[in-house]
């Protein structure tokens, strides 16, 4: 361990940081976020006696106590050595390029035409993603509202409650990904259709008249390892049968997602990549460029993830539109010399110009003002891709070998890789779980009345039906979400019920003939969508609670029964996290349905919370929820603190070790062993799981911190 003192200097003031090497870099820029509310992911530090640069740990042990703190945002982009190679690197790489387009000359055989042979049957394939006709049949096979909810709150949970339409499409976009790849399947030999049991290869057979007339020019054949029955796999081509047959390998599933993603109005490429793989692009205006999605793997905007984390020997990758034919592979490669000596097919001039022409016989029927859209469109991206490759590798970014297809034909295309797409580095991210809070809050009335007035018995009932009203309103439509109950038992319980509909975002109204319509309280139906998966949760919680009580009486009644005070809106670190479910904030969203994972966190990780503005609490204690898989990857042993200088110096508030969860979403309450100090920022550091080294992995439910009654009390030191 090193612990230092520095003087950080910025926007002309200086701050007092303690560095302890064993905590690392980036709790050391956590620190200087709590102290100068600079985000990490837009600090750059620099020694303050020449402006070197500091990125790492090493680089603090090895400068004087002095730095200075400037946010890269201030920087010129373009001059920005955190971002962009060294000059030295950049002259090595276009030298080695030089090299390889000389060396490519010698490599590239007459020019027989098998490049053109390659590209020119896809331009047929996508113009049958405009037709009207398979655009409807697609659209009427997708859950629109349930996707749209989906969205809203995927956006809801990132404090968006009130997306522009760019941003709606986006988030839409990507719900429409998630929910192909959990609809269509995968093939790697299909079941026999006479038993049902596992089949294997036999050859190729010919395509009857009825696969012709869906593009299966490839027919292959199957027997069945038990009835030894012969079952057909059509290769189709027409994506009008793959809405109906919903199933394939990677040329069937961008085949058909290109359909789904045209058909909703975005602009869609196929993406033809030569080393045998297929998938999507979507021109994101949002993001103001196209957008890799790979909807075999569920995976988007990662187009690294072929090189680095397939360890795919790129050559050609081709982009196919309704309006135009690119070549694409500087975006999915940042080693282009390399690549350049697998590009033998044809020579980069002759290849440019093929695309060229063909992009003409796409456009000539456009208007002179679409043509020019493009043109700016195709000028911009050219420059993008030229940047990229000039742009570092993010080595704090893991990316997964192929998950799709069997391991065995996976293993024999060396396309075996991690497991997982995570992040070493993670941002600092925001918890947007006011409404968790406010939920537990109001179920304190409601068990308080029904602890007055009713048995065990009657309360487990009442809560019952509580439960079935609910149901009911999160099957209607989200945007007009209501239901009438017709019941004697809810006017009674109305009075402790509405503080929970009103955290639920929702309003209740007696009618005259006596029945109680409950309907959104405002006109924004997402509030809703996101607060009803937590208050499900919630209410198994405490039906839990209330049926492994001793004694249920008002006299009682205590945490974590009643859940108050409960800590929210704060910001989150951690040490990493899996992307893009697993993310840190996960374990504070009040539901069973995510997590925070940590891929290599089994022997060793932390998660930081610091408390919003200028709050601190006195915790007292809090609970931890396992998550809904593999219990190996449950926390064992670990240690809660606490800082009161934004996270300069800590205090051990608890401490646990031999922990266990005997079940999945099982909840544990452990009250903070430290009283008397109050923080604005806490930390868990879980030192090992359940599994010892059966696993690299952790993973935890949910983390929910209380404060005692006496918030706000004690200034910040």
């Amino acid at each position: 361990m090193v612990a230092r003192k520095f003087i950080v200097h910025h926007q002309d003031s200086n701050f007092d940081v303690d560095y302890d090497s064993e905590d690392g870099f980036e709790v050391f820029k956590f620190q200087l976020f709590s102290l100068t509310a600079l985000p990490p992911d837009h600090q750059k530090i620099l020694a303050f006696d020449d402006d070197r640069i500091v990125s790492d740990d090493s680089d603090l042990l090895a400068i004087s106590d002095k730095l200075r703190l400037v946010s890269i945002t201030d920087q010129n982009p373009n001059l920005d050595s955190a971002t962009l190679k060294s000059d030295e690197e950049l002259a090595r790489m276009l030298q080695e390029e030089e090299d390889a387009l000389m060396l490519q000359q010698f490599a590239v055989s007459e020019d027989n035409g098998q490049f053109e042979q390659r590209v020119r049957p896809y331009v047929d394939q996508i113009l049958l993603y405009e037709d009207s006709h398979r655009q409807e049949a697609a659209r009427k096979t997708v859950p629109v509202e349930k996707l749209e909810e989906k969205a809203l709150v995927a956006l809801a949970k990132e404090g968006n409650l009130n997306p522009s339409k760019r941003e709606l499409d986006h988030a839409f976009l990507l719900q429409l990904l998630f929910w192909f790849k959990q609809t269509f399947k995968w093939v790697n030999s299909p079941p026999c259709e006479g038993c049902g049991n596992e089949t294997a290869i036999q050859g190729m057979g010919a395509a009857n008249p009825s696969e012709l007339a869906y593009g299966a020019s490839r027919v292959e054949l199957y027997r069945c390892n038990t009835c030894s029955r012969t079952t057909r796999f059509p290769r189709y081509n027409d994506p009008l049968k793959l809405l109906e047959t919903k199933k394939g390998r990677c040329g069937e599933w961008a085949n058909c997602f290109s359909l789904y993603c045209r058909s909703f109005g975005y602009d869609t490429r196929l993406i033809l990549d030569f080393t045998d793989h297929v998938w999507t692009e979507c021109y994101s205006t949002l993001l103001g460029r196209w957008m890799h999605l790979d909807p075999c793997e569920g995976i988007y905007d990662t187009p690294l993830l072929y090189e680095k984390g397939w360890n795919k020997k790129l050559n050609y990758t081709i982009a196919l539109a309704k309006d135009g034919v690119y070549d694409v592979t500087k975006r999915y490669t940042r080693k282009w010399h390399e690549v350049l000596s697998r590009r033998t097919l044809t020579t980069e001039s002759s290849a440019s110009n093929l695309l060229a022409n063909i992009t003409r016989e796409l456009r000539r029927n456009l208007t002179s003002v679409i043509i020019s859209e493009l043109e700016e469109r195709d000028r911009n991206e050219v420059k993008e891709l030229e940047k990229s490759q000039h742009s570092q590798e993010n080595d704090s970014l893991s990316l997964p070998g192929r998950l799709s297809g069997d391991k065995e034909w996976r293993t024999l295309r060396s396309e075996i890789g991690s497991d997982s797409l995570s992040s070493s580095s993670c941002p600092v991210r925001i918890c947007t779980d006011e409404h968790v809070s406010r939920i537990y809050n109001a179920f304190s009335p409601l068990i308080s009345r029904l602890a007055e007035s009713s048995s065990k018995h009657k309360a487990l009932e009442a809560l019952h039906f509580i439960r079935t009203v609910l149901v009911d309103l999160k099957k209607s439509p989200f945007k007009t979400r209501r239901v009438v109950v017709d019941s004697n038992r809810i006017p009674e319980l109305l009075p402790s019920f509405n503080p929970m509909l009103d955290a639920l975002s929702l309003k209740s109204k007696v009618e005259t003939n006596g029945k109680v319509e409950i309907c959104l309280a405002d006109d924004n139906p997402v509030k809703a969508s996101l607060a009803l998966p937590v208050v499900f949760h919630a209410l198994d919680d405490v039906v839990y609670n209330i049926k492994n009580a001793d004694n249920f009486n008002k006299s009682n009644l205590s945490w974590p029964l009643l859940k108050l005070n409960r800590i929210c809106c704060g910001s989150v670190l951690a040490s990493g996290e899996e992307l893009p479910f697993g993310i840190a904030t996960s374990a504070f969203d009040g539901t069973r349905m995510s997590k925070w994972e940590e891929p290599n966190g089994a022997k060793g990780c932390w998660l930081i919370y610091k408390v919003m503005c200028a709050q601190v609490y006195e915790l007292c204690s809090y609970e931890l929820m396992s998550a809904n898989d593999a219990p190996e990857r449950d926390p064992k042993d670990w240690v809660v603190e606490g800082s009161d200088d934004g996270g300069s110096s800590w205090r051990v508030l608890d401490e646990q070790t031999g922990q266990t969860f005997d079940n999945r979403f099982q909840r544990k309450a452990y009250k903070v062993k430290l009283q008397g100090f109050f923080a604005n920022v806490f930390r868990f550091r879980f030192l090992a799981v359940g599994g010892g080294q059966a696993t690299s992995r952790f993973q935890i439910g949910s983390i929910d911190l209380y404060a005692s009654n006496n918030v706000n009390q004690k200034p910040l030191s």
